[in-house]
């Protein structure tokens, strides 16, 4: 269960970074770098954001350091939900609800490599 779980988990990061920004099938993703970082660099930005969403995928399937690596995921999971929260709530999918799938994401990542790996 931990394996499929974490499969799942690296599928959303890959899913979000390659065809919700590289390749911009979900065109809010950009217009939420435009807003919260007010520049006229959105694209690349974006397109790096995306990249490292990737390199996050890549990460999780190495099983380099998965403690590390959830506890990364935590953070930045719970940062970039928290500025989209306050600063841009008109640009998510759910308004500001997005924060409670954030945390359910969140318990994911937790209970997967804090609790069911060790129960494994």
């Amino acid at each position: 269960m931990h394996r499929i779980i974490k499969v799942l988990i690296a599928c959303i990061w890959l899913v979000n970074g390659l065809f919700c920004k590289i390749l911009n099938l979900e065109p809010r993703h950009q217009q939420i770098v435009e807003q919260i970082l007010a520049t006229d660099y959105s694209r690349i930005l974006t397109i790096l954001i995306g990249t490292t969403e990737i390199v996050m995928t890549i990460w999780i399937l190495s099983n380099y350091r998965p403690k590390l690596n959830a506890a990364t995921q935590i953070v930045v999971i719970g940062a970039m939900n928290i500025l989209e929260f306050l600063l841009v709530p008109n640009l998510l999918m759910w308004g500001r609800l997005n924060i409670i799938f954030a945390l359910m994401f969140i318990a994911l990542i937790y209970y997967n490599e804090f609790k069911l790996k060790k129960s494994a």
